[in-house]
């Protein structure tokens, strides 16, 4: 049965609105039908419209599926950073991510020997930056950040950029041994996109004691082959400043004086606090790395930590030591 050029143009066009009524998008798709169809053109050049909305549909499934994926969705010791740059100068590797819960600070920081870049996104609930649209203001040397005033402090190999990102966030971009760290500082802010990356390290916070909640998790090392861990507990009436420290990691903590103790089911030591240092619970783990809890807390109190603490078999390290 041969169908006429109207009717093919038509059965097109039913069929990419159903595809347009499942799509995550269906108006963007709808428009492109709506344009499509304002002047008669040849099946053909509707093949090719019915072509780029199939794009459209898969590019928008597609970058949904990335928002939602597990390692983009803030859990428990797996912190989502919400903003990475574009544009960094040649030679840059990344090398640390650390976030948490509520208003603890988001960071990420990439090194080239001794010089560095940290980009940190502060929550404006955070009684310390609710006042910063204040302080831009008030501030002579501003600067616009993609539509947005913002400050800029420093001179020669080092700057700070500071900024708001939207009426949640406050971003600052710090430079140091890096020349015309003002110049630089300003492409590397102007290039600052809300693209989320995960923190998923090889530790997970267990059950904490009374007085106790999770702070931040970090990830930290110039390659997958140096990674490791830290999360950090605080009193949750002043979360700003860590208690308890629980890290792992290859190197052994060295630790002189040490008791015997069982952690984990097995071999552990502990060092009381002392001169200013505080008390530390270790042990190496079945794969051969170390797990460390420190803080000024009783003995039982960092052994349970260490035993609640849970381990994770599929650590994400692979950016470690990449540009991006």
């Amino acid at each position: 049965m041969t169908r006429s050029e109207h009717e093919t143009e038509t059965l097109i066009r039913e069929s990419l609105d159903r595809l347009a009524a499942r799509a995550p998008d269906g108006q963007a798709v709808h428009e492109a039908l709506a344009r499509a169809g304002r002047e008669p053109r040849p099946s053909t050049r509707l093949a090719l419209v019915a072509a780029a909305v199939v794009v459209l549909v898969v590019g928008v499934v597609a970058g949904t599926q990335v928002l939602t994926r597990p390692d983009l969705t803030p859990a428990a010791s797996r912190p989502v950073l919400g903003y990475s740059p574009e544009w960094l100068p040649g030679g840059f590797t990344e090398q640390y991510r650390e976030g948490g819960p509520g208003i603890t600070p988001q960071v990420r920081r990439w090194l080239a020997g001794p010089a560095s870049i940290t980009l940190l996104a502060y929550s404006t609930d955070d009684p310390e930056w609710s006042q910063t649209a204040l302080k831009i203001a008030a501030i002579k040397d501003q600067v616009v950040v993609n539509g947005r005033v913002g400050m800029v402090t420093g001179s020669g190999s080092t700057a700070q950029l500071t900024w708001l990102a939207d009426g949640k966030h406050v971003l600052r971009a710090s430079l140091a041994g890096i020349p015309d760290a003002r110049e630089v500082a300003q492409r590397i802010a102007d290039s600052v996109a809300a693209t989320p990356v995960g923190v998923r390290g090889e530790l997970r916070f267990g059950p904490l004691p009374p007085g106790l909640a999770e702070r931040s998790a970090a990830v930290r090392g110039t390659g997958p082959g140096d990674a490791s861990t830290e999360l950090t507990a605080a009193d949750p009436a002043r979360p700003a400043v860590p208690v308890v420290r629980v890290a792992a990691g290859a190197g052994s903590p060295g630790l002189t004086g040490a008791a015997p103790v069982t952690v984990r089911g097995g071999q552990g030591f502990f060092v009381a606090r002392q001169n200013g240092w505080d008390a530390v619970v270790a042990t190496q783990l079945p794969s051969g790395r170390w797990l460390t809890v420190s803080g000024p807390r009783p003995q039982a109190e960092l052994v349970a930590i260490a035993n609640g603490v849970q381990l994770d078999p599929a650590p994400d390290y692979r950016w470690l030591g990449t540009t991006s």
